[in-house]
This record gives structure tokens, sequence and C-alpha cells, in this order.
């Protein structure tokens, strides 16, 4: 997931597309045209997007492919597990420093050090590969600790399973805290490309895996029915494809002209700042491991009840983790690109106190990804569960298995937007070097969901606690977003409010007409062919186009000016290339 960028600028528009240099002005007035950066930036983000676009398709791929070969039930669910243990354990130590502190630091130090930050970045990388090292080497130790720890209704042999799997993928640890940094070194360096392809290798590696156990194997494997050389063939060959992402990266690094110079030695570094910055960003992926604690349980032990009750739906953390793979797929081709392009302009213009550009930045951010994450995230829920039945239901997944799973998207997908405002929020509070706010946000986004979801195990029926969880995750985004964005308001000076608001508005309105043209059309292909192959594709597809072009009328008709942005900006593009 390394590609520089050139200079260069797109055309006046009606309303900029994001661009931290074009600074907005008052709230509701009009704004400069983009500049050269804009161009730049939105070149970076456009190889972003494209290179997002082949990762999450790969992904929507190996997701496929293991549905398929482990299906959703305990066998699923305990690979699922093991492979979650990893990426948490990262996120929980080192991934979540990455936006937080330091890309922050590194564009600070390469502006302000004679050696344009060389030294912070020897020491960073040193510093991360020995502590890499000790917690992967640890966590393997304690593997059954922590299986124990995130899904503690297993049944014991199927925790046996999940523990000896953990003991391959875990070693996925050091090689995914490598692969943030360097791309973390390569965003300071302009370079964007190669962190969002190289991720493409690894889904390509666990999609032949998955393939190999399937063949190998057949349907039907179980906890009780699967063999060590099976087990073997899933963790090992998962970690490969970890292990060939670092990889790639590093040779993108080195190309960058980067030489690596281990060192540890931490005098005038300007790490201490990055520590205590760091204490409260530990804070929050505290949280957000208290909050993913509380999903894994839940959904375990509902996961085990169904299948104890004789529901034959897989309900569990496997419908839980390949429905929300489905609902960020949308986020991160479309919002994440921007992100990653304007994280290290933001935090370049927050250090020379130019809080306009920083606001600015934020509300173009915002409006150009609603244009399409509104409309999306509606499309999404209506037919979340042709699409999930389409794409899972084969192999040892079945139809009713995955219904749940697009039931659990259905509900995910309504709080898409939300959930996109609040992860931009976190890199403006980023970008000021505040993670005190994030943290204390993330507390309230735990109080909300750990509520929400008890109420949901308590209150629905086995097979439905999960779509009960999803919900509650969902509300504790909306809940953080209107509380931190009053906190960053009164930071910035305001957040070009009534720009933003009125944008919000008017998209979800033009998408009124929309949602109905598609309820008509899924109502018609139920009535008239049934819930079979035809409606889950053609209902999709025919709905989806009528909706577009709606969309699109209503777009114009309400005068939204983030459309008009985009047409003007394809417009000069083609208009130079020919």
């Amino acid at each position: 997931m390394a590609t520089g960028t050139t200079n260069g600028s797109t055309e006046p528009g009606p309303d900029p597309l994001p661009s931290p240099q074009a600074g907005p002005s008052p709230e509701g007035g009009p704004e400069p045209a983009p500049s050269s950066r804009s161009g730049r930036m939105m070149r970076s983000s456009a190889v972003m997007a494209v290179g997002t676009l082949v990762s999450r398709v790969t992904g929507f791929v190996r997701t496929i492919v293991l549905a398929a070969a482990l299906g959703t039930h305990l066998l699923g669910d305990a690979y699922n597990a093991a492979n979650t243990i990893p990426f948490v354990i990262n996120d929980l130590l080192i991934g979540g420093l990455m936006a937080s502190v330091i890309v922050p630091l590194l564009v600070k130090r390469r502006k302000r050090d004679a050696d344009g930050g060389k030294a912070t970045e020897d020491r960073l990388f040193t510093g991360a590969l020995v502590l890499l090292v000790v917690m992967t080497t640890v966590a393997i130790l304690v593997a059954e600790w922590l299986v124990r720890a995130y899904a503690s209704g297993f049944e014991p042999r199927q925790a046996e399973v999940s523990v000896i799997l953990a003991r391959y993928l875990l070693v996925q640890i050091l090689f995914v805290g490598m692969s943030g940094l360097i791309s973390a070194m390569l965003n300071t360096r302009d370079k964007f490309g190669a962190p969002v392809w190289a991720p493409v290798l690894n889904n390509l590696v666990i999609i032949a895996v998955g393939a190999t156990f399937l063949m190998v194997s057949g349907p039907g494997r179980t906890p009780d029915t699967v063999t060590d050389s099976e087990l073997l063939l899933l963790g090992a060959g998962t970690a490969c494809g970890m292990v060939l992402q670092t990889i790639v990266l590093v040779g993108s690094l080195w190309r960058s002209g980067y030489r690596w110079r281990p060192r540890l030695d931490l005098r005038g570094s300007g790490l201490g700042e990055a520590v205590r910055t760091a204490g409260w960003m530990m804070v929050y992926t505290c949280m957000t491991q208290v909050n993913f604690l509380i999903t894994t349980n839940i959904a375990s032990r509902a996961g085990v009840a169904s299948v104890e009750s004789g529901a034959e739906v897989g309900a569990g953390i496997t419908a839980y983790n390949y429905a929300y793979q489905l609902f960020q797929l949308p986020y991160a081709i479309i919002a994440v690109s921007l992100i990653t392009v304007l994280l290290p302009q933001m935090s370049d213009f927050a250090a020379d106190r130019r809080w306009d550009e920083v606001r600015g930045g934020f509300s173009r951010t915002l409006r150009v990804s609603a244009l399409v994450l509104v409309p999306l995230s509606l499309a999404i829920a209506l037919y979340a569960v042709q699409v999930s039945v389409l794409v899972f239901a084969r192999g040892n997944t079945s139809t009713a298995d995955a219904a749940n799973i697009g039931t659990v998207l259905a509900v995910m997908s309504l709080g898409l937007v939300p959930f996109t405002i609040f992860q931009l929020m976190l890199r403006v509070f980023y970008a000021l070097s505040d993670t005190r706010t994030p943290a204390l946000l993330g507390l309230g986004n735990v109080v909300v969901h750990g509520v929400l979801a008890v109420t949901a195990y308590l209150v629905l029926p086995p097979s439905q606690v999960v779509v009960g969880v999803a919900g509650g995750f969902m509300v504790s985004y909306l809940t953080g977003l209107l509380i931190g964005g009053a906190v960053l308001s009164r930071r910035l000076g305001g957040l070009d409010g009534r720009r933003i608001l009125g944008s919000l508005l008017r998209l979800y309105l033009a998408s009124v007409p929309c949602v109905a043209a598609g309820a008509g059309v899924l109502w018609f292909f139920t009535d008239r062919f049934g819930e079979g192959l035809v409606t889950n594709i053609g209902a999709p597809v025919v709905g989806c186009l009528v909706g577009g072009l709606l969309f699109l009328a209503f777009a114009k008709l309400l005068r939204i000016r983030e459309l008009d942005s985009v047409v003007e900006l394809v417009r000069s593009k083609v208009g130079r290339r020919g």
C-alpha cells in the first residue's frame, strides 16, 4: 500500500477539492481556487485510491475464499480470532502511534533538523525493530492466554485449534508493526503508492492458502476434524503473506534513498515529546481494544450459543468480521486515500500554527468524501443481504450464514458517514499533537458500545446478538463525533460547520428518491424472480444504476457544489490529456 508526485495544478472549480493550501474563507463564503498543492494532493489521492481499490478488491476476494474454506461457524471463528490477535496487539502497542505521533513527529523533524530528520528515523526504526521482536516472542509464548482473553466462550477443542493457529499467526506482529512504520516514513516523503499496493501481494498469498485448504480438506471441516497439517497450512501460509508485504515496503523505502543506521541514542532526538504524546494515545488504543474485547467475547459466546440452540446460521465473530471488512471497503477507498495524504500536510500547517489551512483541509475532505459515502451507505444498507448471499453463499458458508452477514453489514452501513467523520476528526487532533482528546473520546465510545452490546446479548436471541453489537458500535461513533466536533470547533475557531451541515443535508435529501427507487427495484425483482441468483445480481445492479442517475439529477437540482468540483476536475484532466 513509492510513487512520487509532481508539480501541477487543477483548474479552478465552483468549490475546490481537498487542499489544505487553499484555505477557507468565512463560513458560507466563496473559497479560493485550488493551488498547485491541490493538484499534487489529488494525484497522490488518486494513486492511493486506485491502489486501495485493488487492495480492497483482492481483500474482498480473500474474504470470500476464506468464508468458503472455513465457513462462519466454529472453525471460522477459531481462525478469525487467532488472526485478529496479532493486529490487535500491534494496534495497542505500536500501530495507533503511527498516525497520532510518528507522522507529525517525522514531519516536524524533517523540517527543523539539519539532517532532514535522518537521525530520528534511524532511532525510530531501531527501537521499533527491537520492541517488535520482544513483543512477538512474548506473544507466542502466552498465545493460550491471549486466545482465552479474546474468545473466552470457545468450546475446548475450538480453543485448542485457535491456540495452534495463533502460534503461527502471532509472528505477524513483527511484520505488521514494521510495515506500519515504513509506510509512515514513506508518507512523510510524499510516497503513497507502495503502502497501498503492497497488501495486494499479502491478499494474493492468503487467497492461495484458502483455496489450497479447501481443495485439500474439502467441505465440512470442523475443529474436531481439522488436521495438524491443515492448521500448518492456514497458520504459516497466512503469516507468509505479511512477510512478503513487509519485504516489498522495505524495498520501496530503500529506493526512496533511506539507508538504515542502527542507533539507540536518545539525546536530542525529540522522542521525549513523542513519548509524552504517546501516553494519551496508549489510553485511546486501550479503549479501542476494550471495545474489541467486548465485541469478540459477546459475539463468540453468541456464536456458540447459536450452534447449541440448533440455529442453522453462523452468528459469531466471523460473521461480524466479514461484515466489517465489507463495511470498510468504501471508507478505505474514498476517505482513507484523502485522509492519508492530508495528515502530513495538516501536521505541517499545524506546526506553523496555520489554523485556517487545517480547518479548510478538514472541511473539504469531509464534504468530498460524503459526496460518495452518503448515497453509497444507503445503497449498501438496501442491498446488503443480496450482495452477501451472492458473494459468500458457497463452500462451507450457507445461504442463511451469508444472509446474516448481510444483516450485520446493513446495520453497519448506516453508520458509515459518522464513522468516517469521526476518523477524520481524530486525524485533525493528531495533526495538532493532541492525543488527550481522542483518548477521552475513546472512553466515551467504550461506555456507549459496552452498554448497547451487553443489552443486545441479554435481550436478543443468540443468532441476532451480533447484529445488536454492530448497531451499538456504530452508535458509539455518532456520539463520539458530536462531542469531538464541539471540542475541535472551539480549538480551531470553527469547523466550517454551516457549509458542512448544508452539504450533508442536501446529500441526504438527494438520496431519498434514490432509496425509494432502489427499494422499488428490489421489490420488483423479488416479486418476479424470488430470492435467487437473478434477484441477488439484478436488483443491486439495476437499483444502483437507476439510483445513481437520480442522485446526480437531484444533486444538480439541489446545487451540491462538491459534485460541480468533481465534474470540473474531471473536465480539466480530460482536456489536458486531449
